[in-house]
């Protein structure tokens, strides 16, 4: 494996490293209705466990409900106690069919356990480009001792791995801003 390749797939493993964390970020509640808050909370349902969204349409038809409408009406009970077991914080009201959940005005204390929570996710993503990082330059470590690569082709390795890490930790850093000032602002 070439130097190159080594590169791709450390920045490709870095790519969904950063992707995950959006994903985590997406379901900490900001105060405002939003469907990743609740589309990937895992529901039994059919004998396995099956994510929200595919099991019924999620709704926010105003800024401060969702209304979750199973597809099948039998998923409606599984469906709420998943919503219910669920760390939103936020009660379903079941309705015949649909589920309402209502999201109420966070409060500052809630604010700052929120703020709290994205910073472990944001060191969650930190900690696993470092990881990938370290991975990297075991492979390239690995080629030069194999005598596929030079010195100098190692020693540019590290420093381009060493810049994707830096990139990719910044692009996390600048998640944490924009959830944090939502997180305040609401």
């Amino acid at each position: 494996m070439a130097s190159e390749d080594i590169l791709l797939e450390t920045e490709e493993k870095m790519e969904k490293t950063l992707h995950k964390v959006e994903e985590d970020f997406q379901g900490v509640r900001t105060g405002k209705a939003s469907a990743a808050l609740v589309e990937n909370l895992r529901v039994e349902a059919y004998g396995s466990t099956m994510r929200l969204k595919e099991l019924a349409g999620i709704t926010a038809p105003e800024p401060r409900l969702l209304v979750v409408q199973p597809w099948d009406v039998t998923t409606v009970d599984p469906v709420r106690k998943a919503l219910e077991e669920s760390q939103l914080g936020i009660t379903p009201q079941v309705d015949g069919k649909i589920i309402r959940l209502p999201i109420p005005q966070l409060s500052e204390e809630r604010r700052r356990d929120l703020i709290k929570l994205i910073g472990k996710l944001a060191e969650d993503g930190r900690v696993a480009l470092r990881h990938e990082r370290r991975h990297g330059l075991e492979a390239l470590k690995k080629e030069q001792k194999d005598g596929k690569i030079t010195e100098d082709e190692l020693s540019l390795g590290e420093k381009e791995i060493q810049k994707l890490t830096d990139q990719y930790t910044g692009k996390i850093e600048t998640l944490v801003t924009t959830k944090e000032a939502e997180l305040l602002k609401v």
